[in-house]
């Protein structure tokens, strides 16, 4: 498993401390294993038509005890319906072992599954379930026609009434419309009896495929937790636990589906078991992109976070990790733009939040509490994401803060963006309507889904193509998070991410997108402003 570097690296230096797989720039050494995995990957004709569907790998730079570099090489998931093949390192736990438990219990299952199949489509259930479909149907059009004709019949007794003032013809009247309604309840409890009864009959066939179901459901569930037992993962200070036990103290509490599978934790369990020391780690895509999601033929990628997280935060405890400089400058300060009695707008400088986060990373809205301490209620109007820059509103007050954020949700404010985009957009102007979600398992990445994503709506303008490069403005009609980074990169969309884009593209210095400009009208003054600030690149 432990492969040797094709090419002279002599002069390349050798990491000193392992890189956070979350946050890197992938080593030259990474670099050139990755290279050779795909010149490897490239040979296996065998596996051309399922990779060309996408499939995330990983490398690990390591020293054996003898302090000579290799690499290791795996795949997340399984790779044509296995999980071992000679040239990447083994799973963790093997499922798929034609002897181990999963594929016994999977037969039980699978038994289960069929016989609920073979109940379904029982011909006496089938035929059942049309004459209860036919009964309901036939009592709609019944019910509907009687309610018409009584309808019609309370009309002409209304003429009547207006006709007659003899008590004994308005008393008729009275006995012939409660005669009707009594008739219509009876009407109608003969059919709610009729199809009950049908029902009943129903019920009595379904009785055993609800008990089937919930069978399979406490046997997949059980199945699943003896799975994740299975998952013993180790750490550089030899401490093993198991998926249950690492998952225990996250929000949801148990282990997602496919957690200990992806890339990293393979490498990582391999190189302790085998006593051979990481130095450096790179997970990168080879092939299509899932649909939905953004992941381009050839890039290197940081480990999810859903899954992988918790996981390797347990493994990685005892290694001293090589971070990157942080993303933000404790130095950092917006500039005044705009300030009067009731707002304020500042140009936010990335590597600054919007509103305070989880880390200690500064934030607009502590620096302005702390410039004004008179502010009240909320203040941050909207937001930009931590990497982009450009202008932001403040608001001083609550009523100012819920006048501004109306024109928001109203869009009658106008955004105006400028970024530098990694490739040539051919389109000089055009429209991008593409639902984003929240990505479950990597958050904080988007996902595009026409079904459960809210609507993100993004019109643009090419500006100049200079070097390789586009610079665009951006003109987004809503404000989902990350749309104008998923809009560029996704392949439904432009195709080509913002340069500096660490989670769609491909890190840079800095994210090269600037809230150049923003209008709305003052919500006192009723004066339209249009607050400026010129992007820096």
């Amino acid at each position: 498993m432990l492969h040797r570097f094709q090419d002279d690296i002599a002069q390349i230096a050798r990491p000193e401390r392992l890189n956070d797989p979350f946050r890197y720039e992938p080593h030259p050494l990474c670099q050139l294993a990755a290279q050779q995995v795909q010149t490897y990957l490239a040979q296996r004709t065998d596996w051309h038509a399922e990779l060309s569907h996408g499939k995330m790998f990983g490398v690990l730079v390591v020293s054996d005890p003898s302090d000579e570099l290799g690499f290791l090489a795996a795949f997340s998931g399984n790779l044509a319906g296995m999980n071992r093949h000679d040239y990447f390192v083994p799973p963790v736990y093997d499922m798929l072992a034609p002897d181990d438990f999963f594929r016994q219990d999977e037969q039980v299952i699978s038994r289960i599954n069929h016989r609920i199949e073979t109940l379904e489509q029982a011909p006496r259930l089938l035929r059942l379930q049309q004459v209860i479909n036919r009964t309901k149907a036939l009592s709609e059009t019944i019910l509907s026609a009687e309610k018409q004709r009584m309808l019609a019949a309370k009309l002409n007794r209304d003429k009547r009434r207006s006709e007659t003032t003899e008590c004994h013809a308005q008393e008729e009247l009275i006995r012939e419309s409660q005669f009707q309604r009594a008739t219509f309840h009876r009407l109608k409890r003969h059919w709610v009896h009729r199809i009950a009864a049908l029902q009943e009959q129903e019920k009595s066939c379904l009785e055993e495929i609800e008990r089937l179901q919930q069978e399979r459901k406490q046997r997949s569930s059980s199945l699943q937790m003896q799975i994740f037992r299975q998952f013993r993962m180790r750490n550089a200070s030899g401490e093993i636990k198991d998926l249950c036990d690492i998952f225990a103290h996250t929000p949801q509490g148990v282990p997602p589906a496919g957690a200990g599978e992806c890339a990293a934790p393979k490498l990582l369990q391999y190189a302790f078991e085998q006593g051979l020391k990481p130095l450096a780690i790179a997970e990168f895509w080879w092939g299509a992109s899932p649909k939905g999601e953004i992941r381009r033929h050839g890039d290197f990628y940081p480990a999810c976070r859903g899954k992988c997280l918790p996981i390797l935060s347990h493994m990685l405890r005892g290694l001293d990790l090589q971070r990157l400089p942080p993303l933000e400058d404790r130095g950092l300060e917006p500039t005044i733009l705009f300030e009067d009695r009731w707002l304020i707008a500042v140009d936010k400088p990335a590597g600054m939040l919007s509103v305070p986060g989880k880390s200690d990373a500064p934030s607009v809205e502590q620096w302005a509490r702390n410039r004004w301490p008179e502010l009240s209620g909320p203040i941050i109007v909207h937001r930009l994401d931590m990497d982009t820059s450009g202008v932001l509103l403040l608001a001083r007050n609550k009523t100012i803060h819920q006048n501004l954020q109306a024109q928001f949700r109203h869009r009658t404010v106008q955004k105006h963006y400028i970024a530098l985009l990694e490739g040539i957009v051919h389109t000089h102007s055009s429209r991008i309507d593409l639902p984003l979600r929240p990505d479950p398992y990597d958050r904080p990445r988007q996902a595009v889904d026409p079904i459960h994503g809210k609507p993100a709506i993004t019109e643009y303008r090419v500006l100049q193509i200079e070097a390789g490069k586009t610079r665009i403005a951006f003109y987004p009609l809503t404000g989902r998070t990350h749309q104008l980074r998923v809009h560029a990169a996704h392949p439904d969309g432009l195709n080509t991410p913002i340069l500096g884009d660490r989670l769609y593209g491909t890190p840079d210095r800095r994210l090269f997108l600037h809230a150049e400009r923003i209008e709305f009208r003052h919500p006192i003054t009723g004066e339209v402003l249009r607050i400026e600030s010129p992007a820096p690149f």
